[in-house]
């Protein structure tokens, strides 16, 4: 299941935000209310938490694009830290395995 990442209301006379950050890539955990997503107006920045624990699943709008209120970013999907943990492991172990020979 999926969820979607919409952009918060945004203050009153401001009908578009600009993307300025992305703090996570897809592929990654979140958890709930974790900042995801800088957007900036001509008044202020505004953070967008992750709606609930999951992971990040395609980015939708880029850095240094227009969004506009209730507009989808991104996409969670389920599957907490474990997911991600559990993909690092293997990669870990083959980059510890060269090493060793020498």
């Amino acid at each position: 299941m999926s969820t979607e990442v919409k952009v918060p209301a945004l203050p009153e006379s401001v009908s578009e935000a600009t993307v300025v950050t992305w703090h996570k890539q897809a592929g990654e955990s979140v958890e709930r209310d974790e900042n995801l997503v800088d957007l900036e107006t001509d008044k202020v920045v505004l953070e967008v938490p992750a709606p609930e624990d999951g992971v990040l699943g395609e980015i939708l709008k880029a850095e240094g694009e227009t969004v506009t209120a209730g507009e989808v970013v991104a996409m969670l999907t389920e599957g907490g830290g474990a997911a991600s943990s559990g993909a690092s492991a293997p990669a870990d172990a083959a980059e510890s395995a060269p090493a060793s020979p020498p």
